[in-house]
């Protein structure tokens, strides 16, 4: 089993779901950051409990070479969007998308069906595209 796995099963088991891992180098310091969500929304205390029980299981399998900091948190309501099961989960939000054409597309998501990302664009109408076709794409808030 590997490490990302390993994370996604304690996650789980705490009736969480696993959004994502990544690490980042911020101000010189490495964090690994681990990204959780739950229809319920996400606490501080149940990021910290998450923090509890990967402490000793990274203790044992370190996620990087040397020092590090790892930060439980929820994705957040401005969100990267990197998988089909990403989009799936936020039908219904308004996104934007990068498309390898250059082309952004911004509005509601629409539908996930098969391979095909379907968004409502704010300037040019309803656009589906295949999810191969997009550079980075993330959920936006309007303030």
């Amino acid at each position: 089993m590997s490490l990302e796995s390993d994370i996604k099963n304690v996650v789980e088991s705490m009736d969480l779901s696993l959004y994502d891992i990544v690490t980042v180098s911020e101000g010189g310091d490495t964090i690994y950051r681990v990204l959780i969500n739950s229809k319920e929304g996400i606490s501080l205390d149940k990021c910290a409990e998450v923090t509890r029980v990967l402490n000793p299981l990274l203790d044992v399998t370190p996620p990087v070479k040397g020092d590090y900091r790892l930060e439980v948190s929820s994705p957040g309501i401005e969100r990267k969007l990197k998988t089909l099961k990403h989009f799936s989960s936020s039908i219904g939000e308004k996104v934007k998308a990068v498309l390898i054409s250059n082309e952004v597309l911004r509005g509601p998501l629409l539908s996930v069906e098969g391979n095909t990302i379907t968004i409502e664009d704010e300037q040019v109408g309803k656009q589906s595209i295949p999810f191969d076709e997009i550079l980075k794409a993330s959920t936006y808030f309007e303030w």
